[in-house]
């Protein structure tokens, strides 16, 4: 079990598992929907599934690339942890787990998850044609809100596709960022990145107008939903975050990308849905 936890970087969870409460949770309190238990497990379980598959299948297939990258040469695959076989069996495994929890969700849920499947694997495949590899990747953790959205309501609304949005964008922007760290290695590798095809000072601009398309998406749903004081707390500490990260790394300096990609983004994704949360049962309670 650690390997597998270490193969897929289960604590990355933090960056979308977040908005998917968010989601979740916007469908029980903006709509007639009760709260039930069962649903909430299973809108998890569909997270810790798809993620799996998702994580293990990208190391899968970039094996051999890790093994010649001196970054990733100690992931689980190239240092011998896990075998190929045995990621490719995870994967298999966790996309039927996650087929099988959508069954007992709703049938939209159902007829979409090989949709959600194809996004979430696709990704890992799209280094070696387009640097718009960024926006696959965002566009795949952007499902968690509008799919735990329609597990409780099973139909699409406005609000969850805005927090979608805002993931797709904020995924995208800081996932630019990490990949600055391997401008060289792609180039050399042909790989395609925006950093590799721009160099990190046009990236990091570009990461910059993704942001900005974030903090606007998280700030749209004030106009559709009624929200409390507590609400804009989280909004001013998400964008404050979105700021930080551009502080910190620099066209000259790419030396905190790590603490810019995981520790502020995780702390903007747990503290904004915290904030959301809290808002949602003081309007409620």
């Amino acid at each position: 079990m650690k390997k597998y936890f270490s193969l897929v970087l289960f604590a990355h969870s933090v960056f979308a598992l977040p908005f998917a409460m968010i989601g979740f949770f916007l469908g029980v309190t903006t709509t007639e929907n009760p709260f039930e238990w069962h649903k909430l497990i299973l809108v998890l379980l569909c997270m810790v599934f798809a993620r799996n598959a998702a994580m293990a299948f990208n190391r899968y297939l970039d094996r051999d690339i890790d093994a010649k990258n001196p970054r990733t040469q100690m992931r689980d695959i190239p240092a011998g942890k896990v075998s190929a076989n045995e990621a490719l069996i995870f994967v298999i495994i966790n996309c039927i787990l996650f087929a099988a929890a959508t069954y007992f969700i709703n049938p939209l849920c159902l007829y979409l998850s090989p949709v959600a499947l194809f996004v979430v694997l696709f990704y890992s495949y799209t280094k070696r044609f387009t640097a718009l590899c960024h926006l696959v990747l965002g566009l795949g953790l952007a499902l968690a809100p509008i799919g735990a959205y329609i597990a409780v309501t099973g139909h699409f609304a406005l609000v969850p596709v805005l927090y979608s949005l805002t993931v797709l964008f904020w995924v995208s922007g800081f996932d630019i960022i990490y990949a600055l760290q391997d401008e060289d290695f792609d180039r050399e590798e042909k790989l395609h990145s925006i950093p590799s095809a721009l160099g990190i000072k046009n990236a990091l601009n570009v990461s910059v107008l993704l942001h900005v398309f974030s903090a606007a998406c998280v700030i749209l749903p004030v106009f559709f939903t009624e929200f409390s004081w507590v609400y804009y707390i989280g909004i001013l500490f998400f964008c404050s975050m979105l700021v930080y990260q551009h502080l910190l790394v620099k066209p000259n300096d790419i030396s905190k990308v790590n603490r810019a990609f995981q520790t502020l983004n995780g702390y903007a994704s747990v503290v904004f849905a915290l904030c959301f949360l809290i808002d949602a049962y003081l309007r409620h309670k």
